[in-house]
């Protein structure tokens, strides 16, 4: 038991007085002498012991009332916390991810949480609420109640080390107070799993909220799949969580059109394929149903009409491998030997490829500098026998310094599977033990500050990056080289082109960095939007002489297929999907030892525990009864005590 106002009980000691003042009465008795004494000597006997018990009896009930009152003025109280004036601090992570869309016992998980938080947490206490996307520091439920209503489900789920951190800043530093980080999650196992260090200032309550069945069947990617002249197939991939699924409908739109309905028998993963003709627009939309999580049970995509790139060629050499392929139906290739070289048409151009050229002006150096700086793409072939210098004088501008020619037949050896030429599904797999191409003479050529995309067999480069410049070390003429004859210059050269205006792709995934280009020129101080039935988002946009640059990371966070409007002018359609990352219901077992860890299934269980621990006793009611009682006893003591 514990005291707000305990300097009150050094009153107790006065309770000494009454006790002295009984034991030394100051009263004399005056003895009178009668003749016959025996019988009154034992009424005088027997009075005086009732008188004493009497006395006794009324100064303990007198002593016990003004000790009831004393102790009630300092006013005790029983806590389960170490100090009366520690404050009590409560974080709360509500995971509003999709994966709560999934059904529990009484409806979706996460309306379900956000009403049993409303229901028991007291209106007016000051806690903090941590979201997926979302932050209320230092609030109320009362203050927050309408936003708590209105939660929806975001599509970035934190990692459970960012939410614990987070959730760590919220907590005021203070060392006088009861720190609670109170966890409400169905606790999806990411790619981390959820640990807790052991932490003796902060009291973790995890709630783990549980649907009543695992089954989800999700659309997880679509692709094309294969291109003929007047049609090109798109593959859906779909995979399924739960039980199998004998006859699941697959509906292809566009727009609000149905093109297109197939239905498939999916046990772990299955494949939907639909024809699409060539050269149409379309605002896809592919559609599953699904009594699982409705997040993933659409999918968007758009196909817009090709915009071709512009390839210009200053070549001293045959051309025509290039030319076979940067093809018309997708590009607009252009040759000039150097000597013909029309200085204006370059910064109409996407790419510029230099064909083994054995010198380059100075001109053409500064030009191509400037080209690039704003967002052209160079594709540098040297010949057999160039002006070294001159060479020098343009990769200095990319970092990169070619010099002494060697004449040593090396094989092409090694490839860079990561690199964006050759990681879009250029390869199935690895290769180790395909014919290596090979060169009868090279350059060598500094890379510190580029990236080496094909290497010969002792690592130095065959083809290498460096910012916009794509540089290769040998000449590709089929006497220098057999490299033409190679399955690697198609996809090699051709993704070079594509990479030089990067179109929008069929999709892409909400929560991850993008950038693609928009074949546009603005009038001053135009932007580019991205307009959907939902609303207008500004992106983050570059401006070059011939495209405008897109960048996107956080915004759009709603999936759905955007325009890209130039005031009131559509260019084109691009499409934003949730990821399918929680698609797959796997959880987390939350076998945690620690004496600081409260695993639970019940949010209502959790705060009443929270209200125990720091719930405060207060003991000077019953102190005013106990004194009110005595008060009573004394009373009677006096009135019936004979």
């Amino acid at each position: 038991m514990q005291f707000k106002h305990p300097e009150l009980l050094y009153a107790l000691f006065l309770l000494v007085i009454p006790i002295i003042v009984h034991l030394f009465q100051l009263r004399k008795f005056q003895k009178e002498e009668f003749t016959n004494v025996e019988f009154l000597k034992k009424v005088t006997i027997q009075t005086r012991k009732s008188s004493q018990l009497k006395k006794w009896l009324t100064l303990l009930t007198r002593l016990l009332l003004l000790a009831a009152i004393i102790i009630a003025f300092a006013q005790p109280y029983t806590s389960k916390a170490e100090n009366f004036s520690a404050k009590n601090q409560t974080v709360i992570y509500l995971d509003n991810s999709f994966s709560m869309q999934a059904k529990g016992p009484s409806g979706e998980l996460l309306k379900r949480a956000v009403q049993d938080i409303m229901n028991t947490v007291d209106e007016d206490e000051e806690i903090s609420i941590l979201t997926n996307n979302e932050t209320y520091k230092n609030t109320t439920i009362k203050a927050i109640k309408n936003d708590l209503l209105q939660l929806g489900y975001s599509p970035n789920q934190l990692t459970y080390n960012s939410a614990l951190l987070k959730a760590k800043h919220l907590l005021k530093n203070s060392n006088n107070s009861l720190n609670n980080i109170v966890f409400i999650s169905d606790f999806q196992q990411q790619n981390e799993p959820f640990n807790l260090e052991n932490d003796s200032i902060i009291n973790y309550l995890l709630v783990k909220l549980s649907p009543v069945n695992t089954n989800n069947v999700s659309i997880d990617s679509i692709y094309v799949s294969k291109n003929t002249p007047s049609n090109f197939e798109v593959n859906v991939d779909l995979k399924n969580s739960g039980n199998a699924v004998e006859n699941l409908p697959v509906s292809l739109f566009n727009g609000e059109n149905l093109l297109a309905k197939t239905s498939v028998s999916i046990d772990k993963e299955a494949s939907a394929n639909f024809l699409i003709p060539v050269n149409t627009a379309i605002e896809g939309k592919i559609t599953i149903d699904d009594i699982g999580l409705q997040f993933d049970n659409e999918l968007f995509f758009s196909v817009n009409p090709i915009e071709k790139i512009n390839v210009l060629t200053i070549s001293a050499s045959d051309d025509g491998f290039l030319n076979n392929i940067f093809t018309t139906d997708e590009f607009n290739f252009t040759s000039t030997p150097l000597e013909q070289l029309n200085y204006n048409i370059i910064d109409t151009q996407n790419l510029i490829v230099l064909n083994e050229l054995e010198n380059i002006p100075t001109s053409l150096s500064s030009v191509l500098k400037s080209f690039t700086d704003n967002g052209g793409y160079v594709v540098v072939i040297p010949s057999e026998e160039i002006n070294l210098q001159s060479y020098n004088n343009l990769l200095i501008n990319y970092n990169g310094n070619l010099f002494e020619k060697i004449d040593n037949e090396k094989r092409i050896t090694t490839i860079n599977y990561s690199h964006p030429l050759y990681s879009n599904g250029v390869f199935e797999k690895q290769v180790t033990n395909f014919q290596y191409p090979k060169v009868n003479s090279f350059y060598n050529m500094n890379t510190n500050n580029s990236s080496s995309i094909l290497q010969y067999e002792d690592g130095s480069p065959f083809l290498a990056q460096a910012f916009n410049s794509f540089i290769f070390t040998s000449a590709l003429n089929s006497e220098n080289s057999n490299f033409k004859n190679s399955p690697l210059i198609v996809p090699t050269l051709y993704n070079i082109g594509r990479l030089s205006l990067k179109t929008p792709r069929l999709y892409y995934t909400i929560g991850n960095e993008y950038t693609y280009d928009v074949d546009v020129q603005l009038q001053q101080d135009n932007i580019l939007t991205l307009i959907s039935q939902t609303g207008s988002i500004i992106p983050q946009q570059q401006y070059f002489n011939n495209k405008i640059s897109i960048t996107t990371t956080d915004i759009p966070d709603i999936s759905g297929i955007y325009t890209i409007n130039n005031r009131d002018e559509g260019l084109m359609h691009v499409s934003y999907n949730y990821n399918r990352i929680e698609s797959g219901l796997m959880y987390e077992s939350l076998d945690i030892k620690n004496d600081n860890v409260t695993v639970s299934n019940s949010i209502t269980n959790v705060f009443d525990i929270l209200k125990s621990d720091g719930k405060v006793n207060e003991l000077w009611k019953w102190f005013v009864i106990f004194a009110l009682l005595f008060l009573m006893i004394e009373m009677l003591i006096l009135k019936y005590f004979k």
